[in-house]
Order: structure tokens, then C-alpha cells, then sequence
């Protein structure tokens, strides 16, 4: 299983990353991972960049030494309602827009309120992926979400720094039950390393595991193809525009 893309990782303006955009362009060509996206955290995360740096990501290339770059973010949900931390008229400028819980911008709340956070944030149109859904931090009706996500057509990730992560202790249990339901429902799939560094882009060692043990449909991941996932992101209209090319040297 070769997967070639990776949609979750966090520059040095997420504040608690430690690697450029020019380090991580560096990795891809070292890793054969053809294509990632940027996707630092939102302003809510403390030590979080401002908004503006979320917005003026226009002045990256798209392609640096053939290696392709979408403009994201990790936006923070901030209520049960769903509401994330990133306007409209930011998230339209977008590429690839995650939606996470963290216990640093939102309470834990009960299962029913976690799954009506994420089942609310998925009705939002420029949202495209539920990162690390099994954090176990907020426990969550895996149906119910699942199930939405099918209805919604968003993707849901499987995070590979959840299973080492001491925080997150317990996401491997989930995880598994999470890509259960969404291979029997259909549901499309994607792993992400959240590398902090540069040397942890695409890390998917533990996230392949799971789809192994669960017998994962390739095409369901969206890793697998870099046309996928631009297809699924242009009919959910993502512009993918001003295509330009840059030498790294």
C-alpha cells in the first residue's frame, strides 16, 4: 500500500511545530510523498498564528520541485454547535479545510455533545476532513458519526500520531472501530501523520496497520491517488487555482 500524499501537517507558525515550508518540500522529495497540505492550527490554539497567516497563503507556490502544496488549515471547533474558529471569508481563499477537537480550545463534553459537535461542523461546506475523530479525550457514538460523514460527504482521518501520543492514549481502539464503520458504510478515508516535523511527513506506519487489520477498500483511502482527492475537492469547489511552479534552489 503506497500512500503518496499527506493532508495534516503543522509549520513553525503553528508554535508548537518546529519545521518550514521549505523543510518540509525537503522531506516530500526524500519520502516520495508527491503532494501535502498545509494546515496549521487556528487562531484558537494557543500559540497559534494569527489569522492573517492562515489567509495569505496565496503566496505560496503550488509547486515546488514537483511537489504539489494545498493551502489549508486545521481549524478548532470552539462549540458543540460546531462552530469552528476560521470566518468564511477565510476558509473560501482555502484549499483543504480539517476540523478538530482540542481540550485546549473546547471542554470535553459527553458523547452525545462531542458527536453533535462533529455531526454540526460537518454540515459547514468548506469543511472537508474530521481529523483525529478518535481522540479518546472525546468520546463520540461512532454510528452516528460515521454515518454523517456519509451523509455529508466529508472525509474522516485517521491520525497517526494518535497512537503515540500520551495524550491521545486509547486513539488506536477507536480508530480501528472508526474505519470498521466506514468501510461497511462506505465512507471515504484518509490517514494523516499531524507531523509537527518535518522528518515525521508521511508517517502513516500505524494508521497502514489499521488498514490492514480492517482490510481498508483502496478506494475509499484517500492517499492513494493525488487525483482523488483534487476531484473530490473541486466538486466540493475548491478553485485549486493559479497554478505555479517554483525550482527549489
Amino acid at each position: 500500500m503506497k500512500l503518496i500524499l499527506d493532508t495534516h501537517i503543522h509549520t513553525i507558525s503553528s508554535g508548537h511545530a518546529y519545521s518550514s515550508v521549505h523543510d518540509y518540500v525537503k522531506a516530500a522529495i526524500q519520502r516520495g510523498i508527491e503532494l501535502f497540505a498545509i494546515t496549521d492550527h487556528g487562531p484558537a490554539m494557543p500559540g497559534g498564528p494569527h489569522i492573517f497567516h492562515i489567509g495569505n497563503q496565496r503566496v505560496i507556490p503550488r509547486e515546488i520541485d514537483g511537489i504539489e502544496i494545498l493551502r489549508g488549515v486545521e481549524a478548532n471547533i470552539i462549540n458543540y454547535d460546531g462552530k469552528i474558529d476560521i470566518e468564511e471569508r477565510y476558509l473560501k481563499r482555502l484549499d483543504l479545510v480539517l476540523a478538530s477537537l482540542h481540550d485546549v480550545c473546547i471542554k470535553p463534553g459527553s458523547v452525545e455533545e462531542n458527536t453533535m459537535a462533529f455531526i454540526n461542523v460537518m454540515k459547514n461546506k468548506y469543511v472537508d476532513i474530521i481529523a483525529h475523530p478518535g481522540n479518546p479525550k472525546f468520546p463520540i457514538d461512532i454510528d452516528k458519526f460515521v454515518k454523517a460523514a456519509k451523509e455529508n460527504d466529508v472525509i474522516i482521518e485517521i491520525n497517526n500520531s494518535s497512537f503515540t501520543n500520551p495524550g491521545r492514549k486509547g486513539s488506536r481502539e477507536n480508530c480501528i472501530e472508526i474505519a470498521k464503520k466506514a468501510k461497511e458504510l462506505g465512507v471515504k478515508i484518509i490517514a494523516g501523520s499531524d507531523a509537527h516535523i518535518s522528518f515525521d511527513l508521511g508517517k502513516f506506519d500505524k494508521v497502514i496497520e489499521v488498514f490492514k487489520l480492517v482490510q481498508m477498500p483502496e478506494e475509499l483511502i484517500m492517499n492513494i491517488s493525488k487525483e482523488k482527492l483534487k476531484r473530490y475537492l473541486k466538486n466540493k469547489g475548491k478553485a485549486l487555482s493559479e497554478k505555479t511552479s517554483v525550482p527549489f534552489k
